[in-house]
């Protein structure tokens, strides 16, 4: 079982989106090289049909990063919400922050909480406004802690 501590949604890693910006790059710079290249020597249709690959790599990739950031954007609201939670659960408790644990990355009613040893079910208003905590046991104790 996965449990995520508050320092893991204030350093949210997004590799992904970094790799898929230095590939948009990389093809914009072979866009434009090639452009030069096919306007210097017009009679060579290799380089306009290079320039047209090169063209459709890049739409297909930008297309990937604006998806890949509309779902960071959606991951990152969830995950705005968990800070505050799991402050909130420390304070009540006479905890540090860092002493608290979820096995979510949203706040939804049902996760568990894991502070002191002990694991809690939330059980969140309608509303969200407040929660309260029941003793859980898990059935698998083997805890993988991501920080």
């Amino acid at each position: 079982m996965t449990f995520y501590a508050e320092s893991y949604f204030k350093q949210q890693q997004q590799l992904e989106s970094i790799i898929n910006y230095v590939v948009i790059i990389i093809l914009l710079l072979l866009i434009i090289f090639n452009a030069s290249r096919y306007l210097h020597h017009r009679l060579r249709s290799r380089n306009r049909d290079l320039g047209i690959i090169f063209f459709l790599l890049l739409l297909i990739f930008t297309g990937l990063q604006i998806t890949n950031l509309e779902h960071d954007y959606y991951q990152h609201t969830q995950s705005l919400q968990m800070r505050p939670f799991i402050q909130a659960v420390a304070r009540d408790h006479g905890l540090r922050a860092s002493q608290v644990v979820v096995n979510s990355t949203t706040l939804t009613d049902g996760i568990l909480v894991r502070f002191r040893g002990r694991d809690y079910r939330v059980n969140m208003s309608p509303n969200g406004d407040n929660y309260t905590l029941t003793r859980a046991h898990v059935v698998n104790h083997t805890v993988n802690v991501r920080k």
